[in-house]
C-alpha cells in the first residue's frame, strides 16, 4: 500500500491570508493538490493546523484522513512528523507533497513510484533542472526518521543523511510552482 501526506498546516505568512483556500479554476488550491496526489496513492493524510475547519470544508467529500499539527509555527518538519505518526501499518511507502503545489505533473508521480518499485531505494526524489524538490517518496524503512523530523527544513535531513539510499528522477522542466506570495498566486491563476 502506498500512502500520501499532503502538508497543509502552513501559516501563510508571506501570503497574508489562507493561501490554500484561494480559488484556482473554481476549486480551493489545496483541493487541487490533494486530488492530484489521491489518484496515485491508496490512502491520503492531510496535515492541518489546529483551526482547520475551513480546510476540512475545502476537502469535503474526499477520502482523506485529517491529522492536526498542534504546533505548525515550529516548522514544516512538525507537519511531516504528525503525518508520519499516523501512517497505516501496512504502508510500504509514502509520497509527501505540498498543499500549495497544485500543478505537479501527473507523470511525475508515476515516475517516482515506478523508480521506487524498480530500484527499491528507500527515498526517491525529483530534480528539476538541477534543483531537488517535492514530491518525495519515502519507503517504510525511513518512517521512524520522518516521525522524528522537526524544524523548518522539512525532510531534507532525512534525504541528505545517506545519498546512497536516494534515487533521483531528473526532470528537464522547471519545478512545479508553489504558492507563497500574492505574486506566486497571480502567476499560477493566470492562464
Amino acid at each position: 500500500m502506498i500512502a500520501g501526506i499532503v502538508l497543509a498546516a502552513g501559516l501563510s505568512r508571506r501570503m497574508g491570508k489562507a493561501k490554500l483556500l484561494l480559488p484556482l479554476e473554481g476549486k480551493p488550491l489545496v483541493r487541487w493538490s490533494v486530488e492530484r496526489l489521491r489518484r496515485h496513492v491508496d490512502h491520503v493524510i492531510v496535515v492541518t493546523p489546529p483551526d482547520d475547519g475551513a480546510l476540512r470544508e475545502a476537502l469535503a467529500g474526499l477520502d482523506v484522513r485529517f491529522v492536526v499539527n498542534p504546533h505548525p509555527e515550529a516548522g514544516q518538519g512538525t507537519s511531516i512528523a504528525a503525518g508520519a505518526s499516523v501512517l497505516p501499518p501496512d504502508a510500504e511507502a509514502v509520497v509527501i507533497a505540498l498543499g500549495d503545489q497544485p500543478r505537479v505533473p501527473e507523470d511525475l508521480f508515476h515516475a517516482l513510484l515506478d523508480i521506487f518499485r524498480r530500484e527499491r531505494k528507500p527515498i526517491v526524489a525529483p530534480v528539476f533542472r538541477g534543483t531537488q524538490a517535492t514530491p518525495v517518496v519515502f519507503g517504510a524503512t525511513v518512517f521512524d526518521e520522518l516521525r522524528a523530523v522537526d524544524g523548518d527544513a522539512g525532510a531534507r535531513a532525512v534525504v541528505r543523511r545517506d545519498p546512497s539510499r536516494v534515487a533521483l528522477v531528473h526532470v528537464d522542466a522547471p519545478m512545479p510552482p508553489d504558492v507563497d506570495t500574492p505574486e506566486d498566486y497571480a502567476r499560477l491563476a493566470t492562464p
